[in-house]
């Protein structure tokens, strides 16, 4: 088992682990989550005393690892998948391994079969991909058949084989008694590997539960309801007699409703008894990924955007005609459902508001490119400059194939 007690990590100004605890059970494959710059590949390094806490211990089977006496028999690690000499072979790495450690040379070739690489066992690892390198410092993790084992990102590079492979690998692992800690950033991946999860933002926990625990804890299950788009006023009827009964009723982006605190049969009644027709009536359960990025939206360091439509807020539903300055508005039928940081955005085709901004909004990046294209083309439409071009492209032939001769 794996016991982390208060453990804090500084590097000067910067802390990079505050205060963390938590256990690593056998018997369980333990994900472990966390934004980019969250503190979890320095997490590993001092549970493997790569890096000495600056307060708080780490034990591993109730000992600091560096106290473990012959270490590598008892813990195995993957925190990189590039840590191995590139003029070394393959089973001359492992066998290297094998030797300070005091393991046959056997077992080299047992684990070697094990990852798939006895028939490039004699390549220099320099040449390996990425995957194939994955799989070797898989072999190094495996090679003294350890009771616990940390993998850090264990699938990058892998082919859908491969990630299949370590999946299975992991839970037969975990079947057999052993402690599996395994950090990823997969969400599809982890929801099917991992039985528990340990989740960090910014060095602290976030939470320490099972995945489903994990997900009902951090999700709002609710049904979709769609109705025909060129019938709103029964769509604005359902709303209404859903809104009667108790329900709470929001608007997605394609025009479907977002229906809580009704059943889906209760849904399907009230819609029958509104003679509403209607196209689609199904349940949604929140995936680990969406319940990971609701909860971790507030202590995201590193993000992709910085625009008005940060988090993929669904815009608020006006007429075209009305950022344009024509026509009269459609007024809104439902409040639109609230921003999520886990929301995933509409399709760029479907969606008039990606090029066209709500009034008020800051000037986007596309009107203000729109000029770009006018300076541009003066230079390329006057056909004249275009005649010279042909000795030209053929005085360069020529002095290339005098250089060739």
């Amino acid at each position: 088992m794996i016991e982390a007690i208060g453990l804090t990590k500084r590097y000067g100004a910067k802390t990079a682990v505050h205060n963390l605890s938590f256990q690593v059970r056998p018997g369980t494959v333990t994900g472990f989550l966390g934004p980019n710059g969250s503190g979890k590949s320095t997490t590993m390094r001092m549970i493997l005393g790569l890096d000495q806490p600056t307060a708080g211990q780490v034990t591993v089977g109730g000992h600091p690892f560096r106290q473990l006496p012959n270490a590598p028999r008892q813990v195995g690690a993957l925190l990189d998948a590039k840590a191995v000499h590139g003029g070394r072979t393959a089973r001359t790495h492992l066998l290297s391994l094998a030797q300070l450690s005091g393991i046959p040379a056997a077992r080299v070739d047992e684990v070697l079969g094990v990852v798939g690489l006895q028939d490039v066992a004699r390549r220099r690892s320099k040449g390996f991909s990425l995957g194939m390198g994955q799989r070797l410092g898989i072999a190094a993790a495996l090679l003294g058949d350890p009771q616990v084992l940390l993998f850090d990102e264990p699938v990058n590079g892998l082919d859908p084989e491969g990630i299949l492979w370590v999946r299975n690998l992991m839970k037969r692992l975990a079947s057999e008694g052993r402690t599996v800690f395994v950090s990823s950033h997969l969400m599809s991946e982890m929801a099917v590997t991992a039985d528990h999860l340990i989740v960090i933002g910014r060095g602290q926990l976030l939470a320490d539960m099972s995945v489903t625990d994990f997900i009902s804890a951090n999700s709002a299950d609710f049904a979709r309801v769609r109705t025909a788009p060129i019938d709103p006023p029964r769509r604005e009827k359902l709303t209404a007699a859903l809104t009667e009964a108790g329900g709470q009723v929001l608007s997605e982006p394609d025009g479907a409703l977002r229906v809580t605190g009704l059943p889906l049969p209760r849904i399907s009644d009230l819609a029958h008894e509104a003679d509403v027709r209607v196209w689609e009536l199904s349940p949604h359960q929140a995936s680990l990924e969406e319940a990971y990025m609701r909860m971790t939206q507030s202590v995201v360091d590193y993000r992709s955007t910085s625009d008005a439509l940060e988090g993929f807020q669904p815009p608020q539903q006006q007429g075209w005609g009305q950022h344009q300055g024509y026509g009269t508005p459609a007024p809104p039928v439902v409040q639109e459902a609230p921003q999520q940081g886990w929301y995933a955005p509409p399709p760029p085709g479907q969606n008039p508001y990606a090029t066209t901004p709500p009034a008020g909004a800051p000037a986007p990046a596309v009107p203000a490119a729109a000029p770009a294209p006018a300076p541009a083309a003066p230079p390329v439409a006057p056909a004249a400059p275009m005649a010279p071009a042909a000795p030209a492209v053929q005085t360069t032939k020529r002095d290339s194939n005098e250089d060739a001769r």
